[in-house]
């Protein structure tokens, strides 16, 4: 997994064994594991071959190598490793969970080799990849002390003067700490058990990785962070007298220091979600300093620690039930001796409900089982699902019906004369398919509708008729009809005669004493938008100007969908996968999530020009169903003549409508005004940009 270092044969051989060293002295996984980290270069190089492995050494480490060989498939397709999607499909693609701990002792190694590299660029990628994603996988398998010298590492090569001023605060103030930490304990430990409690109380140094987290997140310097260290008081009772003799050691402690009760976190009373259980709290030891102390039983502390889920979600490191019960076993095995030899025998059963599958730029998605080619389309884009005609899974032509495999690499085929059909909601597996192919269907209807209203009306005119929208209404009626889509959709496929319409209606005119204008207000309970007026409105001007990062323009950048940010808005930019920008607005919903994980490919950006593009933005509006609403919601936009009115989509229900707004607009600032405009509408109660 060193790939991104050139190596001399003999470099990778002791490369090999000081991997194998790790995964004997520190991990404790030994015979056929070791055996095959130390064939690797041999494999490599050409000198063997796995069928000869099999042969000689045996199926388990030709199995073992196997599965490293795949591993090495998939970085091929550049995945983004701080995924957790590709996490799962690691560990997924890996038969024997081997495969996993020999990639992290492997890791360990080179990010301990790689110190005084010249090459700074693969060194920052290598540490990178430490950080997203072979520290969370050692700390799902409770390999604490590889992950806490992965993320101090990732932190030494990725931040180095951070690193090395904690480091040095830390040496400087260790003798002084131990000190403390021992002052601390004796006494509390002396009360304790003095009061009939039987327990052990050990203090532990935060890592330097940890405590650089803190620092950010405070926004303070090094002396800020008071919680260099935490106490852990761990009681040996009966599971009866738990929260009891727990609460009395929480009394015994508050006694004798003063606590800070905004920082008490009872999770023993009512446990987190994930099952972990106990008392945090923090107290004003002596010299003033202010220690956390965590108080909680052995069984509590074994959860904690080997419990489902518990310990590495309580640490922020998502898992999904499967995998952490599956983790947990592997963990325990390598814990007691007695168990390795199943590791012989232990394949991966996990995610038979799920697949993760590839683009061509190597972005990983996450399918239930069963995903069809059609479901990835539609994953991608609403557009690309409509018009897909099949898929390219690994350069192999596939039809739409194909089930997606882990480790596939999709690309979809389309036609522009592609279009949805009512059979596709039987071949898609995901409901966000189905749902946009229902809503397609729905467009298709519209427009069929549009047709069929437009030869009608050429009908009547050729028969030098005036059609009459309110006797229509009637005709629709009269014929049997309870929705107007379905009557027209009969015209547009030919099922109804357009002339005995006609003739229908010419009888109920002459019946009918009144004739019904166009011009009556109508509620938006009887609104329809003639989409013929806004044909043609859909294409924007757009020669704004972005100003990203350094005063650099005319990079290559798009609007991103989520937030639909326009001339005037804060925005800021973020680096895709692709190496295109996308434009997030600052208030984006998923500006937090980027900032958080993928905080070194954001980049500043602002807006230049004159704001003369125009932009597409929808509006919600909520309100009472009043006679006219529609209407006086059309009027506000149509008096300004620099807004374009693109779509509108209103539904009645009980007095109440709710519905949105489609805009052609310059910038925020004459958003403001029309959405101001918009609530002094009589009637309504809500507007909001989407």
């Amino acid at each position: 997994m060193a790939e991104k270092f050139t190596f001399t044969y003999e470099e990778k051989r002791k490369m090999a064994a000081q991997t194998a060293e790790i995964l004997s002295e520190e991990i404790g996984l030994k015979g056929d594991a070791t055996e095959a980290v130390l064939l690797i270069p041999e494999i490599e190089a050409g000198n063997i071959t796995l069928e000869e492995v099999e042969q000689t050494k045996g199926a388990s480490v030709a199995r073992i190598l196997h599965g490293l060989e795949r591993i090495r498939q998939l970085y091929e397709k550049n995945p983004s490793v701080e995924s957790e999607n590709f996490r799962n499909l690691l560990l997924s693609f890996a038969e024997d969970m081997r495969v996993i701990l020999i990639m992290i002792a492997n890791r360990v190694n080179l990010m301990r080799q790689i110190r005084d590299t010249d090459n700074e660029e693969a060194r920052l990628e290598v540490s990178q990849e430490a950080a997203y994603l072979y520290a969370p996988l050692a700390h799902k398998l409770g390999l604490y002390n590889l992950k806490r010298e992965l993320e101090d590492l990732s932190l030494k090569y990725m931040e180095h003067d951070a690193y090395y001023h904690i480091r040095e605060k830390l040496s400087a103030t260790k003798a002084a700490r131990d000190a403390y930490i021992e002052r601390f304990i004796k006494p509390v430990e002396e009360k304790v058990q003095a009061a009939g409690i039987k327990c052990h109380i050990k203090g532990r140094t935060k890592s330097i990785h940890s405590i650089w987290q803190k620092m950010k997140k405070q926004k303070c310097p090094f002396e800020g962070v008071y919680d260099l260290f935490a106490i852990r008081i761990i009681i040996d009772c009966p599971i009866e007298q738990e929260k009891m003799q727990c609460w009395q050691a929480y009394s015994i402690v508050t006694d004798m220091y003063q606590p800070n009760p905004k920082r008490l976190r009872d999770w023993l009373s009512v446990p987190k979600s994930n099952g972990y259980e106990s008392l945090h709290i923090t107290v004003l030891g002596p010299e003033q300093k202010w220690v956390e102390v965590q108080i909680r039983t052995e069984r509590m502390d074994e959860i904690a620690e080997r419990g489902v889920a518990a310990h590495w979600r309580y640490k922020g490191v998502k898992g999904e039930t499967g995998l952490d019960e599956w983790l947990t076993g592997i963990r325990n095995m390598l814990e007691h001796s007695e168990g390795m030899e199943a590791m012989d025998q232990f394949k991966m059963d996990l995610y038979e409900d799920e697949v993760f599958v590839f683009t061509p730029k190597g972005d990983l998605y996450k399918f239930p089982a069963g995903a069809t080619v059609l479901d990835f389309a539609y994953h991608i884009h609403s557009k690309i699902g409509n018009q897909c005609t099949g898929g390219r899974i690994n350069g192999r032509v596939v039809p739409i019906r194909y089930e997606l495999k882990s480790g596939d690499q999709v690309e979809i085929l389309t036609s522009a004369n592609q279009k949805p059909r009512q059979e596709w909601l039987n071949i898609v597996k995901t409901s966000r398919a189905k749902s946009k192919i229902r809503l397609a269907l729905k467009e298709t209807q519209v427009k069929e509708g549009l047709f069929a209203k437009e030869m009608l009306a050429r009908k009547f005119k050729n028969r030098k008729i005036e059609m009459e929208e309110g006797i229509m209404f009637h005709v629709i009626k009269k014929m049997g009809f309870k929705e107007v889509s379905d009557f027209y959709k009969q015209i547009a496929e030919g099922v109804l005669d357009t002339n005995a319409v006609i003739d229908k209606f010419l009888e109920l005119r002459e019946s009918e004493k009144t004739v019904t204008g166009d011009n009556v207000a109508r509620s938006a309970s009887e609104f329809e938008l003639d989409e013929s007026k806004i044909a043609g409105l859909n294409q924007a001007i757009n020669d704004d100007v972005l100003v990203i990062d350094r005063n650099l323009k005319g990079l290559d950048y798009q609007l991103a969908k989520c937030c639909s940010p326009i001339y005037g808005d804060p925005v800021f930019g973020f680096v895709t996968i692709s190496g295109g920008i996308k434009i997030h607005r600052m208030d984006c919903p998923n500006a937090p999530e980027l900032r958080r994980r993928f905080g070194y490919r954001i980049v500043k950006a602002k807006w230049s020009g004159k704001g003369s593009s125009q932009y597409s933005i929808t509006l919600r509006i909520i309100g009472n169903d009043d006679i006219g609403i529609v209407n006086n919601l059309t009027s506000v936009i149509s008096k300004d003549e620099k807004l374009v009115l693109r779509s509108i989509n209103i539904d009645s229900h009980d007095g109440l409508f709710s519905g949105t707004l489609v805009v052609m607009i310059n910038d925020n600032t004459r958003l403001e005004a029309l959405i101001k405009k918009l609530r002094t509408v009589r009637g309504v109660k809500q507007v909001e940009r989407i």
